[in-house]
């Protein structure tokens, strides 16, 4: 198995498609949202914590 993930600071949607159904994608799942974008980037998982968490989940 193939294991990939995706980081979109925008919309998700469209990676699923190169991630497969066992890979993961850090997006937006959402549209209009307003707040400093460090507030942003923490509320949809663009962290280094997070990325790593999921890497580890994918290769665990």
């Amino acid at each position: 198995m193939t294991k990939r993930i995706a980081i979109e600071a925008a919309h998700a949607d469209y990676w699923y498609k190169y991630v497969g159904l066992e890979g993961r994608v850090i997006g937006m799942t959402t549209y209009g949202e307003s707040a400093p974008a460090g507030d942003l980037f923490k509320h949809f998982g663009f962290t280094v914590e997070n990325v790593v968490k999921q890497a580890n989940e994918l290769l665990g």
